[in-house]
């Protein structure tokens, strides 16, 4: 008999039931406060640099190469670290490694900001996608191991509002600082103003997140699947995000091949460390989890048609339509508003009415979708930005009702010991699906639209019916979860 099956979790004591509905403590709701300020700048400067392409090229005289390294090398660095930084929280505690990703987050912004030449920046960026991976699987797993599954829902909900608002600020506030041009800086503003937010929210961290439970330090790291894990996603997310940039030369398919053996060999190791008493960074548990795996695959493919949106919709409004970037950003102030308001009403709303909350809000999306196409297939290039503003709206609405409570109801089936395992996987799921999202979507799209993204209208169109059948795949999956929640 494996040491595995010599000591089976214990069914759960009523205590420990009645615990599950107990109002967290209100210390949590500070914590929580503390330690979304790192969503918010992982989200922010994933898409921020979006708007700064133009000012790199011509300051650093940036090659198109390395303009992709810097845009895309910071989300495949964030994304191939994820599940394990959140193995690191679990081994270390969650505070530790929660401040000790955001100093270096803070660091390696700085560094972004006085780069002098490509190479610096191009280094800088990577290293500040793997602190992020470090700082944000912690946010989640403070949720799970502090807030009763009856009330993560509302934890949740902040948690996918900041995520959005980060998102849609990186393109609003980026073309403002862009525009503002503050000391002269010019791009370095879009990195530089991590620096005193960092500093800030670190030393409240210090103050307000709880420290290791007692007995955490004890558990070992699992270096060995550590890395089997951040190999197999590099494999694939580096020629997803490298790509077509390059022109998709040998190594960019050459590379996911590999990732497929090195994956089995690394679940294979997980699957044995774990019936040998060991603590592997992937839970094996998680993946025979179906609700946990059902809503998992609910936010990948959310998350897929979500990061191409934000990205064919820039590429629309600013190379299509031809909109300055301040411009294009006040577009997507409307849905950026309805995003975080639906957001925070998410949680309460699905702690009452449960799956019918997403599934409205993937209604709502699918009615916005349609409403963009359509409007696009009438006006054609003849489109203004402010006309597409009601559809837009829509979507954001449907996507504040959605998001949230999906990662909520993923939450809700784990325990605290597999915490950080969960959080490091939603978070690589989500991360990896958007990177996956804008490289598909984005050929469809540059495709489409030809050379000058002369058609871009009708690509939108395009990649827009694609988008109805995803979110609607997402709404066949929250009716399989109601049903096994109702079974």
């Amino acid at each position: 008999m494996t040491r595995a099956h010599a000591r089976p979790d214990p069914p759960a004591a009523p205590s420990a039931v009645a615990a599950e509905h107990t109002a967290p403590d209100p210390r949590a709701w500070r914590m929580l406060a503390v330690a979304l300020s790192a969503t918010f700048m992982a989200s922010f400067d994933l898409f921020v640099v979006n708007i700064a392409t133009a000012a790199l090229h011509t300051d650093l005289r940036m090659s198109d190469a390395a303009l992709e390294l810097v845009v895309a090398g910071y989300g495949f660095a964030y994304a191939a670290g994820l599940v394990t930084g959140g193995r690191l929280g679990d081994r270390y505690g969650y505070r530790r490694m929660f401040v000790t990703g955001l100093s270096a987050f803070t660091a390696t912004s700085l560094l972004c900001g006085l780069a002098q030449s490509p190479a610096q920046l191009v280094a800088a960026r990577l290293a500040q996608g793997l602190a992020a991976a470090v700082m944000v699987p912690q946010v989640l797993s403070l949720v799970t191991a502090h807030f009763p599954a009856a009330h993560r829902g509302r934890a949740t909900a902040w948690y996918g509002a900041v995520n959005g608002i980060g998102a849609v600020t990186g393109q609003l506030l980026g073309g403002l600082l862009l525009e503002a041009d503050v000391l002269g800086l010019g791009w370095r503003t879009v990195f530089l103003v991590n620096v005193p937010v960092g500093l800030i929210a670190a030393g409240f961290a210090l103050l307000v997140l709880p420290p290791p439970a007692r007995g955490r330090t004890d558990r070992r790291f699992d270096p060995l699947g550590a890395v089997g894990v951040t190999l197999t996603l590099a494999l694939v997310l580096a020629p997803l995000s490298l790509g077509r940039q390059e022109g998709w030369p040998v190594w960019t398919w050459v590379c996911p091949a590999v990732a497929v053996p090195t994956g089995r060999l690394t679940l294979g190791w997980q699957r044995t460390l774990r019936e040998r008493g060991g603590d592997p960074v992937v839970h094996p548990g998680l993946l025979g989890n179906r609700p946990f795996t059902t809503v998992l695959l609910a936010i990948g493919l959310f998350q897929s048609y979500f990061g191409a949106y934000l990205f064919t919709l820039a590429l629309l409004l600013q190379g299509g339509l031809g909109a300055r970037p301040v411009t294009a950003a006040v577009v997507f102030v409307p849905q950026a508003v309805l995003f975080s308001t639906a957001s925070l009403l998410s949680g309460r709303l699905t702690a009452r009415h449960g799956t019918a909350v997403p599934a409205t809000g993937a209604a709502l999306i699918i009615t916005g979708l349609t409403a963009l196409a359509a409007h696009l297939a009438i006006a054609g290039n003849d489109v203004t930005g402010p006309a597409l503003m009601p559809a837009l709206a829509l979507i954001g609405l449907g996507n504040g009702l959605l998001l949230p409570p999906l990662i909520g109801f993923a939450l809700a089936r784990v325990g605290p010991a597999e915490a950080g395992s969960a959080s490091g996987t939603l978070s690589t799921t989500q991360q990896f699906a958007s990177s996956l999202g804008v490289t598909v979507f984005g050929m469809v799209f540059f495709a489409a639209a030809g050379p000058g993204l002369r058609s871009a209208p009708t690509a939108m169109v395009t990649v827009t019916a694609v988008f109805v059948i995803l979110i609607a795949a997402v709404a066949s999956l929250l009716r399989a979860v109601a049903r096994h929640r109702a079974g």
